[in-house]
């Protein structure tokens, strides 16, 4: 089952956008602003996904447990995903906060590792920016 959803989330966040210029009034500052956010956030999913998937010991019921909630979710068959706004800079973000919050659930073990930890773990395997936006 990891195997489907890891390949899932990563088909999901290799998908086009769909951003529409012409939903940003001519602003150009807005439209590049949110374009910019949405490349970070699929380079930030795709990195998440590899230490997901470089983590072997993590086990499928986390990932499962992340994905039974939340906008993103996983109903053992696909992903389903429900916009709360705009879909284009929301989507990728919201792998990203998922995949997250399974590491910190792995990392966390059950109480035995402090959120500090967590957060050392995170910037060591990740990088200090994608641990400052998602694992604050």
């Amino acid at each position: 089952m990891r195997t489907e959803i890891l390949e899932a989330l990563a088909r999901f966040v290799a998908q086009r956008s769909g951003i529409d210029s012409r939903n940003y009034g001519g602003s150009r500052e807005a439209f590049m602003g949110d374009y910019r956010r949405i490349l970070r956030d699929g380079r930030d999913a795709r990195a998440l996904l590899r230490v997901v998937e470089l983590s072997t010991c993590l086990p499928d019921s986390i990932l499962v447990d992340v994905l039974k909630s939340g906008r993103l979710t996983w109903d053992g068959k696909r992903l389903d995903y429900c916009a709360g706004q705009y879909f284009p800079t929301e989507y990728r973000g919201a792998v990203c906060r998922a995949l997250a919050s399974a590491l910190w659930n792995y990392w966390g073990d059950g109480g035995r590792y402090t959120a500090e930890q967590i957060r050392a773990a995170a910037k060591s395997n990740l990088g200090r920016g994608i641990a400052r936006r998602w694992f604050a």
